[in-house]
C-alpha cells in the first residue's frame, strides 16, 4: 500500500533542499504514518488502519465510527 492516511487522504509532499548557494535538489517530504489498530464497539473486533497523527487526532475528537464513516464516503478507507 502507498504511504497515503486512510483518514485524512494525506500523501507525501515534493520540494527542494536549498543550499546557502541556493543550489536545488529534489527531496520528500514523508508523512508521519504509523500502523495502528482501533478497537471497534459496535463491530466488537480490533481495525488496523494506517494513520498519519493528525488522523488520530481527528479519530480521538470525532470518533472512530464516524470517522471511518466518513473515510468510506470519500473512498479512502474499503472496511468490510
Amino acid at each position: 500500500m502507498a504511504k497515503v492516511c486512510q483518514i485524512t487522504g494525506r500523501k507525501r509532499m515534493k520540494g527542494n533542499n536549498v543550499a546557502h548557494s541556493k543550489l536545488r535538489t529534489k527531496r520528500d517530504f514523508s508523512l508521519n504514518l504509523k500502523t495502528k489498530r482501533f478497537w471497534s464497539e459496535e463491530e466488537q473486533r480490533f481495525i488496523t488502519l494506517k494513520v498519519s497523527a493528525k488522523g488520530m487526532r481527528i479519530i480521538e475528537k470525532n470518533g472512530l465510527e464516524a470517522t471511518l464513516r466518513e473515510a468510506q464516503k470519500k473512498g479512502l478507507v474499503n472496511l468490510v
